[in-house]
């Protein structure tokens, strides 16, 4: 009896030291990855102003849409699909997924110099320059997904390392210039030493020859799936203009600020998001009944850290909002309770987004993101309507809070059907 007792605990102990390994790096990879992005916010906050800060969140926001396209098309199916596989199917697949991004980025990228170039005033210049950089950041954002799709977290940290010490030195250069097209171009030739980096890293060239027949492979989960995440990244971008439009683009900066406020949690929230769907799909391998309770823990472990985090906020005094944001922290600082409840009501959603995507239900997912994503869209530009920044801020809390609740209803149904039916087969190769 002691001897079965000790074969059974030791593989489940060893499994579990495992997990904690694999979540550890998320965290840090993420960390790494938000303190350059947070640094990028706070140096371009200070250096340039509450206006030119939004022209910069604008074209920071266009790039969140290119770059959910490219992981709808490329890197979700991969994570979805190859996690845990063997070396020769994960290289295989990492190949083409790669080549599909840098191919999305070098499209997308035409799309944005034209519109810069034709644009003009303050924008053109910055959407040119967002052009130019597009597919080296899209490369290196494939990069960490595939190797976390490999259980090898720490690979993706040293990427994203590198990129933020290439970010020192080209911030520099850009706040001698003094403009927002020099600081999205310091930004973006840095991405693009990681993703060059990233392919010493994994020994693979990306194959963008075999984008297309990585994408009819892909068809029934990427076109969901990029549907699902342009709806998402498309949400934030119509807000944004929208709230520039309806209130001006300095609210759009006072928004920016107060997300960077939770820029420490949000790189929790994004380092897990790494790893929550490929751990989610070796939870349903392993032992799929735990495939509930671990996406519950997961968004409601989130949700707390959210709100205790904004709490914290709440205290901070002013002259340390000041010396962090500047001249932004006034407009950003009635900000902090709304946006707040927003992160906690995305965090509790993200437990059920993952056990959507592990289960390979891109269906309900879609549907639960077209929903979500027009309660925000609803949300942000009603409450910018009847009341300014504020309103757009609080109508995004409760637009994000709702989506949640759909999220885990589908999650829910999704569950009971699974238990009726066979369980899928998943492809390898």
């Amino acid at each position: 009896m002691t001897m079965e007792g000790e074969k059974t605990t030791a593989p489940a102990g060893s499994a579990k030291r495992a997990l904690v390994g694999r979540l550890s790096w998320g965290l840090a990879d993420q960390a790494a990855s938000s303190v350059s992005n947070f640094a990028v916010g706070i140096y371009v906050a200070r250096s340039l102003g509450v206006t030119a800060f939004g022209v910069f969140s604008l074209a920071w926001v266009t790039y969140g849409v290119v770059l959910n396209v490219s992981r709808g098309l490329s890197t979700d199916p991969l994570v979805v699909r190859f996690s845990g596989v063997s070396d020769v199917s994960w290289r295989g697949a990492v190949a083409r997924s790669t080549g599909t991004a840098l191919g999305v980025g070098t499209a997308m990228g035409a799309v944005c110099l034209l519109a810069g170039l034709g644009l003009g005033g303050r924008l053109g210049p910055a959407f040119a320059c967002l052009g130019v950089m597009m597919p080296g950041l899209l490369l290196q954002d494939a990069w960490r997904f595939g190797f976390f799709a490999a259980g090898n977290g720490r690979k993706a940290f040293v990427n994203d390392v590198v990129w933020g010490v290439a970010l020192v030195p080209a911030m520099v250069v850009a706040a001698h210039v003094g403009s927002v097209a020099a600081f999205v171009l310091a930004w973006g030739a840095s991405a693009a030493v990681a993703a060059v980096y990233g392919c010493l890293q994994s020994g693979i060239r990306p194959r963008m020859a075999e984008a297309r027949g990585w994408l009819r492979e892909q068809r029934d989960l990427g076109y969901r799936y990029l549907v699902e995440n342009v709806s998402l990244s498309g949400a934030s971008q119509l807000r944004a203009y929208g709230l520039g439009a309806i209130v001006g683009v300095g609210a759009v900066g006072a928004v920016r600020g107060a997300e960077l406020l939770m820029g420490p949690f949000l790189a929790v929230l994004m380092g897990l998001s790494l790893v929550t769907v490929p751990e989610a799909a070796r939870v349903l391998r392993q032992a799929p009944h735990r495939l509930g309770p671990f996406c519950l823990r997961l968004g409601g472990g989130q949700a707390v850290a959210a709100l205790l985090w904004g709490g914290a906020l709440l205290l901070m005094p002013d002259r340390l909002g000041d010396l962090a944001l500047g001249d932004v922290w006034r407009s950003s600082s009635h900000l902090i309770v709304a946006i707040t409840f927003s992160v906690a009501g995305a965090g509790l959603g993200t437990g059920a987004a993952a056990g959507l995507r592990a289960l390979g239900a891109a269906r309900r997912s879609l549907r639960c993101q077209l929903f979500a994503s027009a309660c925000y869209v609803g949300g942000g530009l009603g409450g910018a309507a009847v009341a300014g920044t504020v309103g757009s801020a609080w109508g995004v809390a409760a637009a994000t809070v709702s989506g949640s609740a759909v999220w885990w209803l589908q999650l829910r149904s999704a569950l009971r059907e699974r238990d009726h039916n066979s369980v899928p087969e998943v492809r390898t190769s």
